[in-house]
């Protein structure tokens, strides 16, 4: 299968590589990705192809596309607590789907985040008040120095925010994830979310019906234009292009009264989460900027979301984003690190 990545990505760039292999079972995903390192070629794993931009050119390049599917339950531990697995070709949303109609709870909040099961601990993907991590218990992994498959406990990842040993330089491949979730009788776990709880008209803290913790996020999502739509050219993204950034207590309080800060602590030395969007939107930067020419465009509904709006390259993209790097940085003093997965661009 040869085809330009720009059709297998959300962000719609890419060039065309020299193979894309598609894997239908754990053992082929094994056995064809193992083949592909012994050949000492350029190789990507690509599942859903939301978290990434691609570079244009990408000559000689191997994609291998993660497609093995199924959802398992393994074992109860006990009479509120269910182990899944799940293969990494799964549909993340589809997935959460799955678990709210089940009645099992603790990724609900989670819903409507693109991509795959097998991408999602790599990135600790989150939202709303949860977090993989929260709920992750294992996953099978290929590990690319060694060739050799390994069961990874929660722990060997070293998750952090929207991090994970495997990104900060471990690679290889996921073949399945297992969670431990709950039954508890088809309520969500306590929300953690200001939004959902004031969508919901609840309080913080509250449990309430699964299908309705779903709905309001998938609703909320929506209106930032971070639900893929085809109707929707917002969507036309990578969803968040920003991680919020963690800096120290000192820097916090450097900046306006009004930015929002999270999880800050009085005492010196201890961090603080930021807003990424208010840092952009701060820095002089618009919902729906462009620079002259480009086809790369800030969302029209969200700062935090840069989209191709014209037929962008990937150097379009990437030009936009540096942009605001920039403009933040002059600011601020801050420097916003990319969510996404820059595939095929020179490290400068």
């Amino acid at each position: 299968m040869t085809t330009s990545l720009k059709e297998l990505t959300s962000m719609r760039v890419g060039g065309e590589p020299a193979e894309i292999y598609v894997a239908k079972t754990r053992d082929d995903l094994v056995e064809h990705t193992l083949n592909v390192w012994r050949s000492g070629d350029d190789w990507l794993i690509l599942g859903g192809g939301t978290n990434m931009v691609v570079a244009d050119d990408v000559e000689g390049l191997r994609v291998i596309k993660v497609e093995n599917l199924g959802i398992e339950p393994v074992r109860n531990k006990d009479e509120s607590r269910v182990v899944v697995r799940v293969q990494a070709g799964e549909d993340w949303d589809a997935f959460v789907a799955h678990t709210v109609k089940t009645g099992l709870a603790g990724i609900e909040a989670m819903s409507g985040i693109p991509g795959t099961v097998g991408a999602a601990p790599v990135q600790n993907i989150g939202a709303y008040g949860q977090e993989l991590s929260d709920s992750m218990l294992r996953l099978e992994f290929v590990d690319y120095e060694t060739h050799e498959i390994a069961i990874l406990e929660a722990k060997d990842l070293q998750f952090g925010y929207r991090d994970s040993a495997i990104k900060r330089g471990r690679p290889g491949v996921i073949t399945w994830v297992e969670f431990e979730l709950q039954k508890l009788d088809g309520l969500s776990r306590p929300l953690y979310s200001t939004q959902i709880a004031a969508d919901l008209g609840v309080a913080m803290g509250a449990q309430v019906p699964l299908e309705d913790v779903r709905n309001s996020v998938l609703k909320l999502r929506a209106r930032k234009g971070m639900v893929l739509d085809a109707n929707d050219p917002d969507s036309v993204s990578c969803g968040s292009f920003f991680t919020n950034p963690i800096v120290s207590d000192k820097v916090a309080r450097a900046l306006p009264d009004d930015a929002p800060k999270y999880e800050s602590e009085e005492d010196e030395g201890l961090t603080v989460k930021l807003s990424a969007a208010w840092l952009i939107e701060n820095a002089g930067i618009e919902k729906g900027f462009q620079i002259a020419g480009s086809g790369a465009a800030i969302s029209s509904k969200h700062t935090l979301a840069i989209v191709n709006k014209n037929g962008a390259t990937a150097q379009e993209i990437l030009q936009l984003a540096e942009y605001v790097q920039v403009r933040v940085s002059n600011k601020f003093g801050i420097n916003l690190q990319p969510e996404p997965n820059l595939i095929g661009f020179a490290k400068h």
